[in-house]
């Protein structure tokens, strides 16, 4: 018999409707296991534990939050486990994968993020299915490393590593991944490798022996004091007047190009935020660019000579936690950008 150990934190997958609005439950959590073990897709060979440290919609999520729920989790006792699954809802999943990639990049167990589009009550819900795919992967494939699970509009079962994973879109409701290759999926129970030279082997996974990083559960910091901006025609920079509550870092996001306004001076130049933000000792990190040795555009090559500080090869969810998690571990500025733009934890590099 294999031992799972599941992570309810709230989320859709944990709601139920309530009147005329949808909300965590105390209940609806514990309802997915009584709803898979009576299912057909139940593993005979299966049994479930389970823990809820946090009970929210995934919109009201904190850096706190995330504490609380890694160091619930380290908390545990993972011996008996042969894998791990964390519930969770789907408006910040991409977020938390990466998060949870960077605090566990050592696990030797399948850590799976999930989630659900509807409440379970709802016929439109994937949630069961997701939740089901998610024990088949963790039970059967027993790839160590953190990962996320997602069923697309077209009821394929998606893997992704964790760290590579992009926000769910407004209109469609579906995630993504960098050049939307995702690790994997799921069929019958199964789980199929994506071959492509940006994937790690399900082997390499199975035989690298990752360099532990400890971090020590009653002083875990993740700092929130980072902005993100993203750019839009007409960004006006000089509503971002910091003051005294300013925050250690910025991350400004770019058009698919890698570029943004880098007019010499005046309210909408970027060049000119990034040498205010300079002088309040601010970091400020541009991000996504695919390369940075790939020929760039001269407006890119701006914004790099104002003193913007390049992450490259990461996408912004990506990079936007490892900022968290750089700036909690460092209080020298030097050595949290060290750490965010030359450390590599868990494959969050996505290679051209």
């Amino acid at each position: 018999m294999k031992s799972l150990l599941v992570v309810f934190t709230g989320g859709t997958i944990g709601s139920k409707k309530q009147g005329a609005g949808i909300d965590v439950d105390g209940a609806g959590s514990y309802s997915l296991i009584e709803d898979y073990s009576n299912s057909k897709q139940r593993r005979q060979d299966v049994k479930l534990d389970a823990i809820q440290p946090l009970n929210l919609l995934s919109e009201n999520m904190t850096a706190a939050d995330w504490i609380t729920l890694a160091t619930a989790i380290r908390k545990v006792d993972l011996t008996p486990y042969c894998g791990l699954i964390v519930t969770h809802g789907s408006d910040t999943l991409a977020y938390s994968a990466s998060m949870m990639s960077y605090l566990f990049a050592s696990i030797r167990i399948p850590f799976v993020l999930t989630a659900s589009n509807y409440p379970l009550e709802d016929a439109r819900s994937n949630g069961r299915r997701n939740f089901a795919n998610a024990i088949d992967f963790a039970a059967g494939e027993q790839l160590p490393g953190v990962f996320a699970l997602y069923e697309n509009d077209r009821r394929e079962a998606l893997v992704y590593l964790g760290t590579r994973m992009k926000q769910c879109e407004s209109f469609t409701d579906q995630f993504g991944s960098p050049y939307d290759i995702p690790y994997g999926r799921m069929e019958q129970g199964s789980f199929i490798f994506q071959p492509d030279k940006r994937n790690p082997a399900p082997e390499s996974l199975k035989q690298s022996d990752p360099k532990p990083w400890i971090w020590d559960v009653d002083s875990l910091r993740l700092d929130s004091s980072i902005v993100y901006i993203k750019p839009y025609p007409g960004l006006n920079y000089s509503f971002y007047e910091f003051g005294h509550n300013r925050p250690k870092a910025v991350l400004h996001d770019l058009h698919h190009s890698g570029t943004a306004c880098a007019v010499e001076d005046g309210p909408y130049s970027l060049t000119q935020f990034i040498a205010d933000c300079s002088k309040q000792g601010i970091d400020v990190y541009i991000c996504p660019i695919k390369d940075r040795s790939d020929a760039l555009y001269s407006s890119s090559l701006r914004l790099i000579e104002a003193g913007a500080i390049v992450i490259e090869k990461l996408s912004v969810e990506a990079a936007l936690t490892k900022l968290m998690l750089a700036y909690g571990l460092y209080e020298q500025h030097a050595e949290a950008k060290a750490f965010a733009t030359e450390s590599i934890l868990y494959y969050e590099h996505n290679e051209v």
